[in-house]
């Protein structure tokens, strides 16, 4: 009763703007479930409604298959590598390189106007090379601990990239799926996750999911700005309460 909603919640805004984790997270912790237990369970609910929100962008043409696949690839060794080290290392150095760089790229986004802003693109080979650095890098990021990674592939596939909102959308829900997959992997081997829970949590987030893909696909750009800045601040506020209290 509890984490069902909220994962509901979740995929209505990962499907938007990326950071569903920052909501759907939180709500298996609040249940007092151990923190591997939670992680796990929660990659797997998350790539459940990930592959309805990546289904539904590709079947719109938001997905571009010759930069999606080797970002996926990237994107799974990244996420492995990242669930790996979660299982063994804590994460308090990276909750505070998060509380440095949160405000930084908020700030961004309000400055610059963030993913709002036209950029010209670049030839297709710097961008895949630009996308592939991303994919590997955030994937790590998800497997290690995962709230905001949506939010980040589309920062830096639209800012550092130079892709369009949509394109930059799509492919970061590609990406993301794959990095769950990666994830979720490392986590079924090891017996963490309480599939049940994960199956009917997941089912709620697909849910939610499939509304907010279509909010975007009728609205576009207009609504993503402000998730993610609310995104940003959210997983701001969850870092420093992580770590300090």
């Amino acid at each position: 009763m509890i984490i069902c909603p909220l994962c509901f919640l979740a995929g209505f805004v990962d499907s938007i703007a990326g950071g569903g984790g920052i909501i759907s997270l939180p709500a298996f912790f609040a249940v007092g479930l151990p923190s591997h237990i939670a992680i796990g369970t929660n990659k797997i609910q998350s790539t459940i409604g990930t592959i309805v929100s990546a289904s539904r962008y590709f079947i719109q043409g938001y997905v571009n298959i010759k930069l999606a696949i080797p970002c996926a690839i990237l994107a799974i060794a990244g996420s492995a590598i990242g669930s790996n080290l979660v299982l063994i290392v804590e994460d308090w150095i990276l909750k505070i390189l998060l509380i440095v760089l949160l405000p930084i790229v908020a700030f961004f986004v309000l400055r610059n106007k963030g993913v709002e802003k036209k950029r010209e693109e670049f030839s297709f080979v710097k961008t895949l090379v630009i996308a592939c650095i991303c994919a590997f890098f955030i994937g790590v990021y998800d497997g290690f601990y995962g709230p905001g990674t949506g939010t980040f592939l589309i920062l830096l596939f639209t800012i550092v990239g130079h892709m369009t909102l949509e394109n930059a959308n799509g492919l970061a829900k590609a990406t993301n799926l794959a990095s769950n997959v990666g994830g979720a992997v490392v986590f079924l081997i090891n017996g963490v996750p309480l599939i049940a829970l994960a199956v009917t949590a997941g089912l709620f987030n697909s849910v939610g999911t499939l509304i907010g893909t279509k909010m975007f696909i009728n609205k576009g750009v207009k609504v993503v700005k402000p998730i993610m800045i609310v995104v940003l601040i959210l997983l701001f506020a969850k870092v420093l309460y992580d770590t300090f209290f």
